[in-house]
């Protein structure tokens, strides 16, 4: 398996991996699946300032994928990011998101972010196996918060910290080298 930077080009393979997930899961809570297009507008705005990972099968076709978003928007939250992760539905079980994971929490450590959050519907106990096998904690749980599918959702959150230095810097942006 090779992990890489997304590029704009991915956008179709990133759709389709997505689309289903939204139409069929509760595992996101978008209702409409996002088209190549924006799937384009979100990997161009991702990496222009953080890491957007994907990776590839033997074949060279994308079967995961990983990003971080800003956790807030306020100054302080500034060492805080989200993450995201998705695998493509032949592919789970086998390591990929492990796999994303081990080259994006570097990333954004090297970068000057301090703590990653993950939000996982629920329920999920493959993405919440993941997680806590990668190191993340589990901090709360948003009840009811989303209705998807003719029911209401939660939202379990996860935190993994990624360095407290107690001067920080502002972290980087991303280069695009991953």
């Amino acid at each position: 398996m090779k992990i890489r930077t997304a590029t704009p080009d991915d956008a179709a393979a990133v759709a389709a991996i997505y689309g289903p997930i939204v139409q069929h899961t509760t595992i996101s809570f978008e209702v409409d699946p996002p088209d190549a297009a924006e799937m384009r507008a979100r990997i161009e705005k991702t990496l222009a300032t953080l890491p957007w990972l994907v990776a590839e099968d033997a074949t060279g076709a994308i079967c995961g994928y990983v990003y971080a978003s800003k956790h807030k928007e306020r100054a302080a939250y500034q060492w805080s990011v989200d993450t995201t992760v998705y695998v493509r539905d032949d592919m789970r079980g086998q390591g990929v998101g492990r796999s994303l994971y081990a080259r994006l929490l570097p990333l954004l450590a090297e970068l000057g972010y301090c703590q990653a959050f993950a939000g996982v519907a629920l329920p999920n106990a493959g993405s919440v196996g993941l997680h806590e096998a990668l190191g993340f904690e589990a901090i709360g749980t948003y009840r009811n918060v989303g209705f998807k599918h003719g029911a209401w959702r939660d939202v379990g959150w996860w935190q993994l910290s990624l360095g407290m230095p107690e001067a920080p810097t502002v972290p980087a942006m991303f280069s695009g080298l991953a």
